[in-house]
């Protein structure tokens, strides 16, 4: 029986990766979510779990790793690149920029309209040219996709207009279209590690950040930054990855049945995020924690970004999409 070790980042530890085992022995999975139980995307991963077993029908382990307790999603997307450690996991798609100049396009800012739009897009798989290119560059996968959340700018100062968020220093994701679409809107945008912005912004080398509802309640920013500005300025979409090498390595019955349970589990986050955000925002709003500040000027920041994205859509050929997109009711 064949087991890989994990080296380097995580010298001190070793995980069983997938092998092809005999009948006494199932099959491990080992998938990694930097959140708690309560989070959307480790509800997520759980109901992949459920619903491979189901449709495989065989014996197969499933070990899913809290609380960044692997790293951070970048580490988590690397890890499958390389076929170790980390077979399955939820990740940001601002974080396979390194692989794929098109995978940030697909979580932009002001790319969707509403939720509604969204869904649509999404079950329309508009999105495809974009999966292809990620896995033939970081041969991993994208079989289904999460998210749901909309993502607003929380502040340790109330802002309510364009005048107000001039200038702010706000920390945004790496993926060079976050600081360009922020920059465009007049703040200013700086690349920092998630589990950094909290300090950052308590230290005051920051003033704000964005994120969706179940992120600042997760990860407490409303202690720091306990205004949040309602620019609705993106929805997210948090893509259900999984390593093309280990994929390669399972039986033809069990990637139908990883294949199958990425594209439900996926909608299926989707509803459990988006029905989600609302409730976590009222919550914080009644135990005093976190005020919401209604944007005034949303529609004059997306006339200030538009330019940006359509450049940016261009640049990385995915005008294509953006046409698409732009043109879905």
């Amino acid at each position: 029986m064949k087991r890989r070790l994990l080296m380097g980042g995580i010298a001190a530890s070793t995980f069983a990766a997938p092998f092809v085992a005999n009948a006494q022995a199932p099959l491990t999975l080992n998938g990694a979510v930097q959140f708690n139980d309560d989070h959307a995307f480790n509800k997520t991963l759980l109901k992949f779990e459920e619903l491979v077993k189901k449709y495989y029908g065989k014996p197969v382990n499933f070990v899913l790793h809290r609380n960044s307790s692997l790293g951070l999603e970048k580490q988590y997307f690397e890890y499958m690149a390389q076929g170790k450690a980390v077979d399955y996991g939820i990740v940001s798609p601002a974080h396979m920029s390194t692989f794929s100049k098109a995978a940030p396009f697909i979580d932009a800012p002001f790319l969707f309209r509403d939720l509604a739009q969204w869904n649509k897009v999404l079950d329309m798989d508009l999105l495809k040219p974009v999966a292809n290119e990620i896995a033939q560059k970081a041969d991993v996968m994208l079989i289904g996709y999460a998210g749901g959340g909309v993502r607003n700018i929380f502040v340790n100062k109330p802002v309510s207009n364009l005048a107000e968020i001039k200038g702010l220093k706000v920390r945004v994701q790496g993926a060079p279209i976050w600081s360009k679409t922020f920059a465009a809107a007049g703040m200013s945008p700086t690349v920092i590690a998630y589990n950094e912005i909290y300090n950052a912004i308590q230290n005051n080398v920051i003033s704000a950040g964005e994120n969706e509802a179940a992120g600042v309640e997760t990860m407490k920013f409303y202690e720091v930054a306990p205004n949040l500005a309602m620019t609705e300025h993106a929805i997210t979409i948090r893509p259900i990855c999984f390593s093309s090498k280990t994929f390669k390595t399972l039986p033809k019955d069990l990637q139908d049945a990883v294949v199958k349970a990425g594209k439900e589990a996926g909608a299926y986050g989707r509803q459990v995020e988006s029905s989600e955000d609302e409730q976590k925002l009222v919550a914080l709003e009644k135990a005093g924690k976190l005020k919401r500040i209604p944007f005034k000027d949303r529609a004059e920041m997306k006339k200030l970004v538009d330019p940006v994205m359509a450049a940016y859509a261009k640049e990385i050929g995915a005008d294509g999409i953006f046409t698409q997109i732009v043109a879905t009711n």
